[in-house]
């Protein structure tokens, strides 16, 4: 089996997952959510494939992460 390095530029989504999962606490159910409305809206045709990382890079980019999801639970 070989195993190539992953190209982020041809996907852009693995990029975005690898920025979430470095980042921690919120970040990765974050891009989880943001993933889910960005596919469903490409399969309403509200927006093309290739709109997809950029709908997602922008709600990443607008959430302010939570370190520690726990602590907010009381």
């Amino acid at each position: 089996m070989e195993f190539l390095r992953p190209d982020f530029e041809r996907f852009p989504n693995l990029s975005l997952a690898f920025e979430a999962a470095r980042a921690g606490g919120t970040m990765p159910a974050v891009l989880n959510a943001a993933n889910e409305v960005a596919v469903s809206a490409f399969l309403a045709g509200s927006i093309g494939f290739l709109q997809m990382p950029m709908v997602i890079g922008k709600v990443l980019s607008e959430h302010e992460k939570t370190a520690s999801p726990q602590s907010m639970i009381s």
